[in-house]
């Protein structure tokens, strides 16, 4: 007992020392821990903003009656498609056509009056001058002529406007589009100018999809371009829609205008796109999601996400690889997410060494060994794949 009591004390012994076999003479050599690092370049950056927004129709009318009456019957079907011009609604008439047919009359007995005005005009003018006739009469005669002449008018004005309100009795559809439902039915009784439509028709291809944008994002969008620092994207340029389940819309848009005056309410201000319809899948009032062209930022410096930390405040910073090889902390300012990475605005320059990979294992000051990041390919996971499924063979092999 003795004897492995004094083995036990010797053998403790020796871990404690770390090891019996003559490597416990000095520290171990200091290691320098490995690192990812990508090198920033400025490049051109196109800039986009996704704003949510609605639908609406590209034209929209509602069907009032012009002159009064009653309903005599419905010519359309609720919800089909009507063109400009076709009769949506028939109403009694009988009144507006007895009074054209008195304003034609008065119009026939006008232009017999000066029928009769002219040719008396004419023979005073012949015999005023051999003076059978006194001045004053051939003046009133002539006076009389231009009464006739005014009557006609008249009488052809009463006619035009009796034909426009026998017309305004058959109620047409002033667009072509998608109507909806029917508010009133046969029989019932319409005024001139009453506020209820009868009927809404709506223009749905092309449809409007309108945004709104913050005021505050637009101004250091301005300061950028008006420095030259960006191009303004061009007139009409393209939107991409994005539908309520969150996929893709199958047709871009064009962007058409962006409103002049900002919403006291919101701060925010309109921006509209025009978008193809054919299959008549979107309908007004959607939500959706719009993908709009802002301009290009011609020197644009991009990080990737991974290489940004926020402390609790929501500060950004970076680590970085300075110029003698040692980490290197960086406050930055970043603006926007552009796919993976973030566009920086300060903090960082073009030619900087932001660690990517091994952050956890490193704090400013200490010595790393940089290596340059390179994502991984990717036919790269079934090769490793195969890798180790080779692997796991051999050592099946070798324990057999």
């Amino acid at each position: 007992m003795p004897i492995a009591r004094m083995a036990f004390s010797a053998a403790l012994l020796c871990a404690l020392l770390g090891g019996c076999g003559g490597h416990a003479d000095g520290p171990a050599p200091d290691s320098t821990a490995a690192v990812s690092v990508v090198t920033l370049q400025t490049a051109p950056v196109r800039l986009t903003r996704t704003l949510p927004g609605r639908t609406s129709a590209f034209l929209v009318a509602e069907v009032r009656p012009q002159v009064s009456g009653v309903i005599r019957r419905r010519l359309f079907t609720e919800g089909s498609d009507v063109r400009a011009g076709q009769v949506l609604f028939d109403l009694d008439d009988s009144l507006y056509s007895a009074n054209l047919d008195s304003s034609r009359a008065a119009l026939r007995r006008a232009e017999a009056t000066a029928v009769a005005a002219r040719l008396a005009a004419s023979r005073s003018a012949e015999l005023v001058k051999v003076d059978a006739v006194s001045q004053q009469d051939h003046e009133a005669t002539i006076a009389a002529l231009g009464q006739a002449e005014a009557d006609v008018a008249a009488a052809r004005a009463a006619v035009a406007s009796g034909e426009v309100n026998l017309a305004y009795a058959h109620i047409a559809a002033p667009i072509s589009g998608r109507i909806g439902k029917s508010s009133v039915t046969a029989g019932a009784l319409v005024t001139a100018g009453q506020a209820a439509a009868l009927a809404t028709i709506q223009q749905l291809d092309p449809l409007y999809v309108e945004v709104e944008q913050s005021s505050s994002e637009w101004l250091p969008l301005k300061r950028l371009i008006d420095s030259g620092r960006a191009r303004a994207a061009r007139a009409e340029a393209p939107a991409k829609i994005f539908l309520e389940d969150g996929s893709a819309y199958a047709h871009d848009g064009r962007f058409q205008f962006a409103d002049v005056s900002v919403d006291p309410a919101t701060g925010n201000f309109l921006l509209r796109a025009v978008v193809p319809n054919p299959q008549l899948v979107l309908l007004p009032g959607m939500y959706v999601r719009a993908e709009l062209d802002e301009g290009v930022l011609t020197a644009g410096l991009l990080v990737p996400q991974q290489g940004i930390t926020r402390d609790p405040k929501g500060d950004a910073s970076a680590l970085l690889v300075g110029r003698d090889g040692k980490v290197e902390a960086r406050t930055v300012r970043i603006s926007r997410a552009i796919g993976d990475r973030w566009l920086v605005e300060e903090g960082l320059l073009a030619g900087d060494r932001v660690i990517v990979e091994g952050l956890q294992k490193i704090e400013p000051g200490m010595a790393v060994e940089a290596t340059e990041f390179r994502p991984a390919a990717q036919g790269d996971a079934p090769a490793t794949a195969a890798s180790a499924a080779s692997a796991a063979s051999t050592a099946s092999a070798a324990g057999r």
